[in-house]
């Protein structure tokens, strides 16, 4: 009993022995000084891509990681360089420019943002601004690059254009608010302008827009955003950012050629007017890419893409699209709408309160192929609407308005969507590949694809023809 009560007494005295043996261990084992210790980087390059100038940029992220058993103290970050002042710093949640002391424990990490804002150049072309952030470790300096390509813009502020005018392809237009063509006013674009909006800019045209983009200089609208939203996906697959393009009752001779529209809320909308597109790209709207009540369309080696409620909407007018593609893989929310949708086709299907005329529409040597369904109404009997030498997702069969169409069919695109790449040109075992008829196309720009390739006697069905390249756009 005595022995019970002695080892007792001395429980307390061992306890805090052991402890304060831990505690010291812990204070002299936890953080090392050897030159050989230092962090490892998930990046050695920091590429910001291009930033408009004055702008702030998007946020890039890296992270530092402590490999060893035991932890670190980076004594100094900083950036260092001539542009040294471009750039700002996040580091482990705190905001700076200079940072001192940054412990990483044992087998852990941080994270690193990096943002920029770069002076003007005055200069038409982009200037590539390079700079090192720079990590002490126990005497030894590491360091990241990191690096942003700065543009200038010209600015437009709610500007009307109300006398005939050419924009050129020297510095990018940057829109805020509206851009708007007067009526009786023809704006021209010429080969490799751009034009990117801001958040809810828009773009309307009483008068004429002419576009007179290249194979190798195409004209461009989009967001004004730039850089990745997250690691891998970039901004340039972002619907949604700027509103798109409207023409208004009344406008006449409208003429696209090699031209994208991307990252819209609505693409085109088009109301009682004219329009020729040619060899160009409506892509990733948040609604519709083309939207046509009324109107007078012939599109030819058009690529209508991504959009959830449908890329093509056409009420009643005339339509004609010749070597079109009209695939519907959209990233961000399910698919709604038909690739296309046709209204005001005859008493059954007409509008209520709309007095167009039925809808004619010619659809020959073309893909509607993509997630969701390929065309409604898919019954069009008693319609002015022929779709011939097309391929179908849909399983049918020929009659007086689908003639000579391949149903059922993929046409093996290279998108491969799980790794953001929408490409819709066609892979080698195509079925499209030889399957158009050169007689139905009778516009002159349905010699060449976008790509400046001739279709040839034998045509392949889509925007594009079959190159066995491996390359992706």
């Amino acid at each position: 009993m005595k022995n019970k009560i002695s080892l007792l007494r001395f429980l307390p005295i061992l306890f805090l022995t052991v402890m304060a043996t831990l505690l010291s261990g812990c204070i002299e084992d936890g953080y090392t000084s050897s030159p050989d210790a230092r962090p490892v980087f998930s990046k050695d390059t920091v590429d910001m891509g291009m930033v408009i100038t004055t702008d702030v940029s998007t946020t890039q992220r890296f992270t530092v990681r402590n490999p060893n058993s035991k932890g670190i103290i980076i004594s100094d970050i900083h950036v260092a360089g001539e542009n040294a002042d471009c750039f700002r710093l996040n580091v482990d949640g705190f905001s700076g420019t200079t940072f001192s002391d940054v412990e990483i424990r044992a087998n852990d990490s941080i994270y690193v943002f990096v943002s920029c804002t770069l002076p003007e150049n005055d200069m038409d072309a982009p200037t590539r601004v390079t700079s090192d952030i720079c990590f002490t470790t126990n005497g030894v300096t590491e360091r990241v690059v990191v690096m942003a390509t700065g543009q200038d813009v010209n600015r437009l502020f709610g500007v009307t254009i109300d006398n005939d005018t050419s924009f050129n392809s020297g510095r990018p237009y940057q829109v805020f608010d509206s851009l708007v063509v007067a009526p009786d006013v023809t704006l021209t674009l010429e080969a490799g302008t751009s034009i990117m909006f801001h958040d809810r800019a828009y773009m309307r045209v009483y008068g004429t827009l002419i576009t007179e983009g290249t194979v190798e200089h195409p004209v461009e609208f989009r967001g004004d955003r730039t850089g990745d939203v997250i690691s891998g996906i970039t901004f340039d697959l972002m619907a949604g950012q700027w509103q798109g393009v409207d023409f208004m009752p009344g406008s006449m001779g409208n003429k696209l050629s090699h031209t994208v529209i991307r990252n819209t809320v609505q693409g085109i909308i088009a109301e009682d007017c004219d329009i020729e597109i040619v060899n160009s790209r409506l892509r990733n709207s948040q609604y519709v890419a083309l939207s046509a009540v009324g109107c007078d369309i012939t599109a030819v080696g058009c690529e209508f893409a991504e959009a959830p409620y449908g890329t093509v909407y056409i009420q009643g007018g005339k339509a004609i699209f010749d070597h079109c593609t009209f695939p519907n893989y959209y990233l961000f929310s399910a698919i709604y709408g038909s690739a296309v949708t046709l209204a005001h086709l005859n008493e059954e299907s007409a509008v209520e309160d709309f007095d167009a005329p039925y809808a004619s529409v010619r659809i020959t040597n073309s893909i509607l192929y993509g997630l969701g369904n390929d065309i409604y109404p898919g019954d069009l009997t008693g319609t002015d609407v022929i779709v011939q030498r097309c391929l179908l997702k849909s399983a049918g069969s020929d009659d007086d308005n689908f003639i000579e169409c391949l149903w059922e069919s993929d046409p093996l695109y290279r998108t491969i969507r799980e790794d953001y790449i929408f490409d819709y040109r066609l892979q080698p075992e195509s079925p499209a590949i030889g399957a158009g008829d050169s007689s139905l196309s009778t516009h002159p720009a349905a010699r060449l694809d976008a790509y400046g390739n001739p279709r040839g006697e034998t045509p392949d069905l889509g925007a594009y023809v079959f190159t066995d390249t491996g390359d992706t756009d």
